[in-house]
């Protein structure tokens, strides 16, 4: 049975383009469409979507208020479509926050077509859906979050310098990561190695992420650049529109882009930088597998084992989607999976260890 869609857009040419678009994907159907929140609140109430594609700026009531009142009233998967624009990307991650799975951008026409945003926009609709019998539980935690503290920052970790110049953080997420970072980064202290991270995410999203955790975290949180030194308490994000992979020379570390061919129909992919660490990190890496849709990361984080990284994926009661964290998991990839809110705390506790042949 087809993964039945609902589009809230209140541009006709919109809701026609994403109607096509979904449509044209296996295993999925449009069931309506709507261009205001009266229409789509009738409309879910008859039709019983399994998923809603959402923009998040409308006329009257806004795709943020909507969607914070479905998730307190009917909770249903939700994929923002956001616009080009700095606002558009704000306001798509206060969704994230609200309860929103993932976001898009709006698909426009390339010399290209729409062929890969069409792509893009099907594999999150799916990955949604997949989302829904975790929906409840996040949005009862996220309901316990909003408006409170965030969970304390852990203690100094105390490490030895030569501990933060040569040991490793790398991380891999997808669907469900860009909270799943979040809660991650801002539970550790502002003495830790250099950490970098993949996120698959559009280009336009990936500086505002960036800023944002940035705002929240004891951690320096930036886009990695190519070339840039990677230092200690620095967080590196991969920007949207390439591979980052770690290389390392003259006893230092150095972030490296890439703009080749996309890996698991990913670029950023998180293969592309556990594979890097892999074979320039070695054993003083430590690798950490979040939420997410497929196998992205998977083999990397292998390799990484293999050359004495010690790993970690998210749990599945706690991820949006278990899909990368278990690829992981299945083939051997993973010393031990955890809790979302037990990670950081763990990953801390490893650094302190002297090497992996101590435990």
């Amino acid at each position: 049975m087809a993964i039945k869609v609902l589009v809230i857009d209140d541009s006709a040419l919109m809701r026609k383009v994403l109607t096509e678009i979904i449509n044209n994907g296996d295993g999925l159907e449009v069931v309506g469409s709507a261009a205001d929140a009266a229409s789509a609140d009738a409309l879910i109430r008859r039709l019983e979507p399994d998923v809603v594609t959402l923009d998040v700026e409308m006329p009257g009531e806004n795709g943020l208020v909507f969607l914070e009142r479905l998730m307190r009233e009917r909770p249903l998967p939700v994929l923002m479509i956001s616009g080009h624009t700095e606002r558009g990307s704000d306001n798509a991650f206060k969704a994230l926050e609200l309860g929103a799975v993932d976001i898009v951008c709006k698909p426009r026409f390339s010399l290209r077509g729409l062929k890969p945003q069409s792509e893009e926009i099907c594999e999150k609709i799916r990955a949604a859906f997949l989302a829904r019998l975790n929906q409840k539980k996040r949005l009862e935690l996220n309901s316990r979050s909003a408006g409170v503290v965030a969970a304390p920052t852990l203690p100094a970790a105390g490490l030895e310098s030569g501990v933060l110049r040569e040991k490793l953080v790398l991380v891999g997420a997808s669907t469900g990561g860009t909270e799943a970072i979040k809660d991650f980064l801002t539970t550790l202290p502002a003495d830790m190695p250099g950490i970098l991270i993949v996120q698959h995410m559009p280009e336009m999203f990936t500086g505002s992420f960036a800023r944002r955790l940035d705002g929240l975290c004891k951690l320096h949180v930036k886009e990695a650049e190519s070339g840039e030194r990677v230092q200690p308490g620095n967080v590196y994000l991969a920007p949207g529109h390439s591979h980052l992979a770690v290389k390392r020379s003259g006893g230092s570390y150095f972030c490296e882009l890439l703009k080749t061919e996309p890996v698991n129909r990913h670029r950023p992919s998180v293969d592309v930088l556990f594979h890097s660490a892999a074979r320039q990190v070695g054993a003083n890496g430590l690798g950490v597998i979040l939420t997410g849709m497929g196998k992205d990361g998977a083999q990397g984080m292998l390799a990484m084992r293999q050359a004495g990284c010690w790993n970690i994926g998210q749990d599945q009661a706690s991820c949006v989607v278990y899909g990368m964290p278990r690829e992981a998991w299945m083939i051997g990839a993973v010393d031990e999976q955890a809790p979302l809110a037990e990670i950081a705390q763990r990953v801390v506790n490893r650094l302190r260890l002297p090497s992996r042949k101590s435990v």
